[in-house]
């Protein structure tokens, strides 16, 4: 009631009609104040109670959220370590893979240039005279480029 006449009285007017009422209130309402007054202590108490209940169970929740977060953050840390190491794994079984492949491979070449060289030789004893030939021309055709 006085928050009322309070709130109606805050339009600009006189200062002294405010303090009047303001001041109303207290002398006329000074019995039936206390049950008001008692009714507004309980509800402020049964609010802080029910703040408190609320922050701790905020609380409870928070911490609760912060070790499934933590448990979380382990399993992952877990799980890439896992798969780190099978990456590992694969990749050591990927070049022990390819390095037998190349080395077959560097066999191969090697077995292949030596049969070449061997067919070159044979070709060579058995046409003496063409290969002379040959080479002279090739040479020839590179001196002329290279004058060029």
């Amino acid at each position: 009631m006085r928050l009322a006449r309070a709130a109606a009285c805050w339009q600009p007017r006189k200062e002294e009609q405010f303090k009047k009422i303001m001041s109303e209130p207290l002398a006329e309402s000074a019995n039936s104040a206390s049950p008001n007054l008692q009714a507004a202590n309980e509800l402020r108490a049964a609010a802080g109670e029910k703040a408190k209940e609320i922050s701790q169970t905020a609380e409870e929740k928070a911490k609760l959220l912060k070790e499934v977060a933590a448990e979380k953050a382990k399993e992952l840390r877990e799980v890439a370590s896992e798969k780190t190491v099978q990456f590992r794994d694969n990749a050591g079984e990927n070049v022990q893979h390819l390095r037998s492949a190349a080395g077959e491979q560097w066999q191969d070449t090697r077995l292949r240039l030596r049969e070449l060289h061997a067919d070159t030789e044979d070709i060579i004893r058995q046409h003496p005279t063409q290969t002379v030939l040959a080479a002279a021309v090739v040479g020839f055709l590179a001196g002329l480029i290279i004058r060029r």
